[in-house]
């Protein structure tokens, strides 16, 4: 007998959904049978935003898209409040929008030390904290926080963005502690994954083909996860298969922070 995820019924709100590993979570779950509703910054008429709509259209799901920036309380509220209005329900939150923020710890100012925490930790409380009410009314509320392998392990120069990926850890077990049993908290922290982000990065270097053979090789796995990878890590972490799952946060980085890299 074969297993499948069935996540039709579900209403998933998805943030950072228009682009990388948010695009992949937003195709994953609707290929799974949830329906989404979707932010980020791209422009609703966006050539990128309408062909996502399609794909999601051809998967036999619905995608409402609401163009918002996570770090503006006001415009979270909206998000979510256009979300129940539309479907009714939210069942799943992935809290997925984020950015790099890498500097020294010496050089970082205060600007970006606000701006990185804004967005790679407070938009995470906020928006759980406005999708709670709905979450405990559904059988299967759960939220997913999209932290990074930064909060295992990092490399100088890549602060502030570590810390509050660090801290996201810590706020999976908090709200899973304070939400639960009603709503489920659980976390993923993905390494590389080929998004145009991490092209962006490597096209950075002299020969960004050798760059990324190196990069790869330092995975005991012996290659980078893709978008829909992480998205199918996602819809079976929100599914009835995970119901045991809450309070941890699951690192996804193809075993690189198992190895100590000399």
């Amino acid at each position: 007998m074969s297993i499948s995820i069935d996540l039709s019924g579900h209403v998933a709100l998805i943030t950072g959904a228009s682009s990388g590993i948010g695009e992949g979570i937003t195709k994953m779950l609707a290929k799974a049978g949830a329906k989404i509703a979707g932010c980020g910054r791209t422009r609703t008429n966006d050539k990128k935003i309408l062909q996502l709509k399609k794909e999601v259209e051809d998967l036999g799901s619905q995608l409402l898209y609401i163009q918002a920036d996570v770090t503006d309380d006001k415009q979270l509220q909206i998000l979510v409040s256009e979300t129940m209005s539309h479907f009714g329900s939210i069942d799943i939150l992935v809290s997925n929008a984020g950015m790099n923020v890498f500097k020294g710890a010496a050089e970082c100012d205060t600007e970006a030390w606000e701006f990185n925490m804004d967005l790679n930790l407070k938009s995470h409380w906020m928006v759980s904290k406005l999708c709670r009410p709905y979450l405990e009314k559904s059988s299967n509320g759960t939220i997913l926080i999209m932290t990074s392998n930064h909060s295992e392990a990092t490399i100088p120069g890549c602060f502030p963005y570590n810390v509050a990926k660090t801290a996201l850890v810590g706020l999976v077990r908090a709200l899973a502690i304070e939400w639960g049993p009603l709503i489920r908290t659980v976390g993923i922290a993905p390494g590389y994954i080929e998004t145009s982000g991490s092209k962006k990065w490597f096209s950075t270097f002299a020969d960004p083909i050798a760059e990324r053979e190196r990069t790869k090789n330092m995975h005991p796995g012996g290659q980078l996860g893709t978008t829909e990878e992480v998205g199918a890590f996602c819809a079976f972490l929100v599914s009835s298969y995970a119901s045991f799952a809450t309070g941890s946060t699951y690192v996804m980085d193809g075993g690189r922070t198992a190895l100590l890299q000399d």
